[in-house]
């Protein structure tokens, strides 16, 4: 067996179907590149089957990275492979994932077809898709809960027809440890031909436990790829995080004795990237990417920090990016600094203008932000492609007022399809305020479920980052802004939510 550690990212497929996470193409190529900076084996690009947002974000990534495989989700029949193989054609190295249900309970009650049919269907799509590309992988959806005799004729089938990735699905979270990494080695030894294929893990974290199941089936069960995200977003619990992982099979070589390809001084930007742009916060005390991970307030571990750093940290922060949080740029830097610092943080924008204008919108916050982080400019761009003209709703300014014993009021300027509008409204705060007076426009009829602010870095100048996550006809969709000025951020985010809430663009949210 390799002992090098193949890392499958899927935050742009799996990842993206966290409640509100929906991704423009844009912000999907965007973390691609990063992800090739992190330098991950295999890019999930998406599912090019679900929309046609999703295949023309896999054409731009297929287009824009060139250096990990490309992969586009595919259900296995014949429309969806094609699909997949369309969207992919510009990748320098292509996959296509297929997958079908496997277990008693999804084949009955979900897919309503027979084992014989499942094992026939998983046969043809694997063999439909060798058509198109050599590197094929087939999950069997729900596997930790299938019967072992079906699984083992159904993936012994799916090798013979030329899969060379097999990936066995901890669909809904229910895997423990033990159990899970013995099924993935006795399904190795029991099938005749395993060793003819690479095997991998893709486990949820419903029961808290989707790194450990994955670490699991690399040790007990072999796999040598894992299916992960960056900070663990996922559906529900969400998924296996890739830092997590990574940092666990470097800081425990002893014991894993393994290698990959990760740069792992990366990972810290990776994650704020992704934050950024779904608007999913990391908690302070996430592993290896939350702002607490490296700090020590108890007496007895700062003085054994001080003594000998290694006593109380197994890790450095450097290693994972943390160092990387520096002051790069003022407001006497030149246009063409600005513009060396975009390329050096992965941001690629499409014209000179576009970067004319992130260049205008930076000076401004120099002028009002005596410090300009590497997390400030990387918010800046995100709220940059927020705001395009072609966006339905865009701000345009505001005036608010809030006294002690007086209801706040706010005044909004933002257009709508092009036309400005001018409206005001009152409320229990300044946010409220905001919310009431676009509301009275656009009449959206959405539900506010999450509002969430933080600061992008330190300090009392610091931007805040607002999230807003709405809900309408089932829907849920997260908006995000960013400015100094926080209630200026909230009007922006709920206006974004409101976009992306417009525009009605439906697709198909698979599970594996």
């Amino acid at each position: 067996m390799s002992d090098k550690l193949i890392i499958f990212d899927t935050t742009l497929r799996d990842g993206e179907q966290s409640p509100g996470a929906s991704m423009t193409k844009d912000e999907k190529v965007r973390i691609a590149r990063q992800l090739e900076r992190l330098r991950v084996d295999v890019i999930e690009a998406g599912f090019a089957a679900a929309s046609q947002g999703d295949f023309e974000a896999i054409q731009a990534i297929s287009a824009a990275v060139r250096e990990p495989i490309i992969c586009s989700l595919s259900r296995a029949n014949d429309r969806d492979i094609s699909r997949a193989a369309e969207a992919l054609k510009a990748a320098q190295r292509k996959r296509i994932h297929t997958f079908i249900a496997t277990s008693p309970l999804h084949m009955e009650k979900k897919l309503r077809m027979t084992p014989d049919q499942v094992f026939e269907q998983a046969k043809q799509a694997v063999r439909f898709a060798r058509q198109f590309t050599d590197d094929v992988e087939f999950s069997p959806e729900d596997g930790s809960r299938s019967d072992m005799d079906f699984l083992c004729r159904v993936i012994e089938a799916v090798i013979s027809e030329g899969a060379t990735t097999i990936n066995f699905a901890d669909t809904v979270g229910y895997g423990v440890p033990g159990l899970y990494g013995n099924m993935l080695k006795s399904l190795r030894e029991r099938i005749p031909n395993s060793d003819k294929a690479i095997w991998s893990v893709h486990c949820h974290n419903d029961l808290g436990m989707a790194v450990a199941n994955s670490l699991a089936g690399v040790m007990i069960g072999g796999a040598r790829q894992v299916e992960c995200t960056i900070n663990g977003l996922g559906e529900r619990a969400g998924n296996t995080a890739l830092e997590e992982i990574v940092m666990a099979v470097k800081t425990r070589r002893d014991h894993f004795n393994l290698d990959f390809g990760i740069d792992t001084t990366q990972i810290v930007a990776t994650s704020k990237l992704v934050s950024q742009i779904t608007g999913f916060a990391v908690q302070p005390n996430k592993a290896v990417v939350g702002a607490n991970a490296f700090a020590h307030a108890s007496g007895i571990h700062q003085d054994g920090i001080l003594k000998a750093r290694d006593t109380y940290e197994i890790m450095r922060a450097e290693d994972v990016g943390w160092s990387a949080n520096k002051i790069v740029l003022g407001k006497l830097s030149g246009r063409n600094a600005f513009k060396q610092r975009l390329e050096e943080l992965g941001i690629k924008l499409e014209s000179e203008a576009d970067i004319n204008a992130a260049f205008t919108r930076f000076k401004e916050l120099a002028d009002r932000k005596s410090e300009i982080f590497d997390e400030d400019i990387m918010a800046l761009v995100s709220d940059e492609e927020h705001s395009h003209d072609n966006e339905y709703y865009r701000f345009v300014s505001l005036a608010q007022h809030s006294e002690t014993g007086e209801r706040p009021a706010a005044k909004i300027v933002f257009a709508i399809d092009s036309k400005e509008v001018t409206c005001d409204g009152h409320g229990n705060g300044p946010v409220d305020a905001i919310v009431n007076a676009i509301e009275s426009k656009t009449q959206s009829g959405s539900e506010l479920l999450l509002f969430s602010v933080n600061a992008i870095t330190t300090g009392t100048q610091s931007q805040g980052e607002v999230t807003m996550r709405l809900s309408k006809a089932g829907r849920i969709v997260n908006g995000v802004g960013a400015d100094p000025d926080i209630v200026v951020a909230s009007a922006k985010a709920y206006l974004s939510a409101l976009n992306k809430l417009h525009s009605k663009v439906e697709k198909l949210n698979p599970q594996i």
